[in-house]
């Protein structure tokens, strides 16, 4: 499966779900299981290299101001529902996370738990539990990292959306 092809998929999830998370993740559990292992696989391979590519201090700053607080598993289910909102969201959050303030992404959707374990537990089904091979963790954050007394003056577009006073 190319990037493209990956995306393509989440596209597709996304704008049949009409915003409704768990729709979201019955739907993507139903196209991949039309997929052969290989590609199955390969989805789930470009899912973790865009969770990695998200795992940036800025947008830890923006999901931080969404949810009034983010802890690391939060922002894990930040950057999964991201992913899920297809490239372009997922691509402007990346070059500008006040992007974010632009569209609907209140707290409720953006720390979804779920989405990200589609992947794995289709890919566990069809390879009789053997499961996506472990991969490398980040240490940490790309990016410059913030104290939470700056959020509001380094996001002041998303802070006022979401009332963060800091």
């Amino acid at each position: 499966m190319t990037l493209d092809q990956f995306w393509n998929l989440v596209e597709k999830v996304h704008a049949a779900a009409d915003g409704d998370m768990d729709k979201k993740c019955e739907l993507l559990d139903t196209e991949l299981r039309r997929l052969p292992l290989d590609e199955v696989r390969s989805f789930h391979a470009h899912f973790y290299e865009c969770q990695d590519r998200a795992y940036s201090w800025e947008l830890w700053a923006a999901a931080y101001i969404i949810g009034g607080g983010c802890s690391d598993d939060k922002f894990s289910d930040f950057r999964s529902t991201l992913i899920s909102m297809g490239r372009q969201t997922f691509e402007q959050a990346l070059a500008d996370p006040q992007s974010l303030a632009d569209i609907d992404y209140d707290a409720g959707i953006a720390d979804y738990e779920g989405y990200q374990y589609v992947p794995s537990q289709v890919e566990r089904d069809l390879s009789g539990g053997q499961g996506f091979h472990s991969r490398p963790q980040l240490n940490d954050p790309s990016g410059t990292i913030w104290d939470e007394a700056e959020l509001a003056e380094l996001f002041p577009k998303l802070a006022k959306k979401y009332e963060y006073k800091g």
